[in-house]
């Protein structure tokens, strides 16, 4: 039988990009949902291999929204379970805030958007061969959670990428972008594009032809190493059932 993945989105035209595409090429099947439309959030997540939460305009202190709040009140089970967990923008930022920690727009108004070089910590190592300039689209950044490990900064937004407990991680940056993607947010988030910190456009094209392999790779290792721990769970609970 397929394994599936659950992949929550946060606008209608919404799609997995590159994440998706590696996934199927892995032999997963994409349950994609999008809660701000309609669409339930799943009761269990034991028919799913890994969960991965998408980015959107939206912010992670958007209670008032109903989509929002039903996402926040469900995330804690991904957790309980330790189910392989990415989020990936505002994924991220409310893995931070179901962990008790602040998310805030940048006191200076600054955005990230474009290519922006991280910088991995000690323990990041683990995950980054060093600094990586990688896509970027937000205006909001969260404080480090209690318990949670510190993988990668950027100057102007610390926690770039986080892991807490075994499996769960949250990345501020975009590992999903293709240039579709690029091209849909340049044109319907133009606006932003001249907030400090944003790339132009022209700049945002030129990088692509050296950032975007680099991305693609880590994110094929990234995909890899969260979906070995997936299966090594399953073999350690086989394990313990035969026991």
């Amino acid at each position: 039988m397929q394994a599936s993945v659950l992949m929550i989105v946060h606008q209608r035209l919404s799609y997995p990009g590159r994440v998706g595409q590696m996934l199927m090429a892995r032999g997963y099947a994409l349950d994609i949902r999008c809660p701000n439309i309609g669409q339930a959030l799943p009761p269990s997540l034991d028919p799913y291999a890994a969960v991965f939460m998408f980015g959107g305009p939206m912010c992670a202190l958007d209670c008032h929204l109903p989509a929002i709040r039903r996402e926040l009140d469900w995330m804690p089970q991904i957790l309980e379970a330790e189910k392989p967990f990415l989020g990936i923008c505002l994924g991220a930022q409310m893995l931070a805030r179901v962990l008790g920690a602040r998310v805030w727009p940048h006191p200076e108004g600054r955005v990230e958007i474009g290519y922006t070089p991280i910088q991995p910590t000690q323990e990041g190592g683990r995950y980054f061969d060093g600094p990586l300039k990688i896509f970027q689209w937000h205006r909001d950044g969260f404080d480090l959670p209690h318990g949670a490990t510190l993988l990668a900064s950027s100057e102007h937004f610390p926690q770039q990428a986080i892991r807490y407990g075994r499996n769960a991680y949250g990345v501020q940056f975009h590992p999903e972008v293709t240039p579709d993607i690029m091209e849909r947010w340049s044109v319907g988030g133009g606006h932003m594009l001249h907030m400090p910190g944003a790339q132009s456009r022209d700049e945002q094209l030129a990088d692509y032809p050296r950032c975007d392999p680099l991305a693609a790779a880590w994110t094929a290792r990234f995909l890899d190493r969260l979906l070995a721990d997936d299966a090594d769970q399953a073999e350690a609970d086989s394990g313990e059932l035969a026991a």
